[in-house]
């Protein structure tokens, strides 16, 4: 299966723009589940290897930011949710974490307080797996795709924040006083 391949299923799943990851991860988990089981596989390698390309830092720091805090699998969660809105929006934010103040739920949940996170999409290739076999998928050797927390720079340095982060942090931060 091919990058193209495996992020047209996602393309497909949120046509007509669903209203949640969850039926993203419906539409896709559906789709997938009528491949050959060895397609599904190549699609869950595809989303692993996805994962590995988006466990930035900086990344990481913007998931703490917009969600108000960020465990590491908050953050696994939290990519689940860029990649349910698609190939451009994960990869403008891998290039530049700071550009998701440009979309417009992330500008209203500096007031709402919403929180982004869809589990679901990460576990599609298991649950179509399922779905096709009526087994689990193999199990893959796949790293988490994150860097290791205790070599993160202090995501509660506001100062910090507001350097790598301009645009997140003064959406998501008190100004100073």
């Amino acid at each position: 299966m091919r990058t193209d391949d495996f992020w047209a299923v996602i393309d497909r799943a949120t046509a007509d723009r669903p209203g949640s990851p969850d039926e993203v991860a419906k539409r896709a988990t559906a789709e997938l589940a009528a491949l050959d089981p060895a397609d599904i596989e190549a699609w869950g390698r595809h989303l692993d290897k996805v994962m590995a390309a988006s466990g930035k830092e900086d990344l990481w720091a913007a998931a703490y930011l917009i969600n108000g805090g960020c465990s590491d699998d908050g953050f696994d969660n939290f990519r689940g949710w860029l990649i349910a809105n698609g190939r451009e929006v994960l990869a403008r934010a891998v290039r530049d974490p700071d550009s998701l103040a440009d979309l417009p739920s992330v500008r209203a949940a500096a007031s709402t307080g919403a929180v982004f996170e869809a589990e679901e999409v990460l576990t599609i290739a298991e649950e179509a797996y399922r779905q096709a076999t009526g087994e689990d998928l193999p199990p893959r050797e796949a790293s988490s795709g994150r860097p290791d927390p205790s070599m993160l720079w202090d995501f509660d340095d506001e100062e910090e924040m507001q350097r790598r982060l301009p645009r997140l942090s003064s959406l998501f931060l008190e100004p100073p006083e």
